[in-house]
């Protein structure tokens, strides 16, 4: 609740007092462009109905009344008033005490490590998951949280994997096909396809957008070995940061390079960080992948060996298996992972027995909507 609201800087900005002492102040062009009245907004969804043009660049606040569970404010010159709940005030506050650092992560995301992680592995079944929207809110809401979950429970064919994305997006295709297969091949074009470990690794860097989820599904799986393994990526920038603020500095701050040239008529080329950052400190991306990495050729002369000492730091910490959480897919099986932060691995496995997997890409903000209209409708049923 508003326990008081005072004007200042002659109209330009408002200050909001809040019960418990919290102060915070907006200023009087912000909160017209984001009024929420039915000639600033659509009603049907919310979008802008005015330009920041329309808006006088001489706009003031005239007067404020609190008024129940609203904020009632008068503008200038256009003689318009507008009515904002407090609590939209107070979730979309953004005058605030301290700076937030480089890396920081929002309060949806939860780092872990090995110790925090290995015995609680976020999943669900898809069929409970397909009739059950709570099932499905709670295992949409740990790939948000953690960066990745495993669902049981599908059919045992090619395609399957396709139900999963179903649950909250499509399917993103690219030059590997609707989806891949992942089995050992011979003369393959690409390590994922033979028999060998593969290290923790962001999937197609080269990739501009690069695809931000990634689906494993087993279809078969009775090789020896072959477990597969994932890596919380903002969990070990946390800790190259905490070792060396430098290392996570030329790490963020100096594009890498990535190219992948590996079937006929396809060539991928990306530049960008290792860790990047959002103008704000925002951790927002994890890229490595060492077997498509492009010579580094962007970064200063005078801070090579210092980014290279970074970048084998970021790997060492990558491999420790303090970080590492391991299962092993059997039939029916699959995984999915947030291709911006976790990085996802496979032990070796014998040449007896069998290991077919079917992978493929989606895209995180069809996952987060289908997650925020459930979140909502949810919501408005508890009120």
């Amino acid at each position: 609740m508003l326990t008081h609201a005072l004007i200042g800087d002659d109209g330009g900005t408002i200050e909001l007092g809040w019960q418990g002492g919290r102060r915070t102040r907006f200023h009087a062009m912000w909160l017209r462009d984001n009024a929420l009245d039915d000639k600033t907004r659509s009603a049907g969804n919310g979008q802008r109905l005015i330009t920041i043009l329309d808006i006088s660049a001489d706009t003031k606040i005239s007067a404020a009344a609190i008024k129940g569970d609203a904020l009632e404010i008068s503008f200038v010159p256009e003689q318009k008033t507008v009515s904002f709940p407090t609590a939209w005030l107070s979730a979309n506050a953004y005058d605030r005490d301290t700076a937030r650092g480089a890396g920081w992560t929002g309060e949806d995301i939860v780092r872990w490590t090995k110790a925090s992680m290995q015995n609680s592995v976020p999943r669900a079944g898809y069929a409970a998951a397909s009739r059950d929207r709570t099932v499905l809110r709670d295992w949409l809401s740990a790939v948000r949280t953690y960066g990745f979950a495993v669902m049981d429970g599908l059919p045992a064919e090619s395609g399957a994997l396709c139900k999963v994305s179903d649950l909250f997006g499509y399917i993103r295709e690219t030059n590997y096909g609707r989806w891949f297969e992942v089995r050992a091949e011979v003369n393959p074009n690409n390590l994922a396809y033979t028999n060998l470990g593969l290290q923790a690794h962001t999937d197609n860097p080269y990739r501009d957008p690069v695809p931000t989820l990634q689906i494993l599904s087993c279809i078969e799986n009775t090789v020896e070995g072959g477990e597969s393994s994932v890596v919380d990526g903002f969990a070990v920038a946390a800790a190259l940061q905490a070792e060396n603020p430098e290392g996570l500095r030329l790490l963020s701050s100096c594009p890498a390079r990535f190219e992948y040239a590996g079937s006929s008529g396809v060539r991928l080329q990306s530049k960008r960080p290792m860790i990047e950052l959002g103008p704000d400190g925002e951790l927002i991306c994890i890229r490595f992948n060492n077997r498509s990495l492009a010579p580094v050729v962007d970064v200063p002369f005078a801070d090579m060996d210092a980014y290279y000492g970074a970048y084998r730091r970021f790997a060492k910490l990558i491999e420790d298996p303090s970080f590492e959480v391991t299962f092993k897919l059997e039939a029916g099986q699959a995984f999915i992972v947030d291709n911006t932060r976790v990085m996802h691995a496979r032990k070796a496995f014998s040449g007896t027995g069998k290991r077919w997997l079917q992978g493929c890409y989606a895209d995180k903000d069809g996952l987060l909507s289908t997650l925020a209209a459930i979140e909502h409708g949810f919501k408005e049923a508890a009120e």
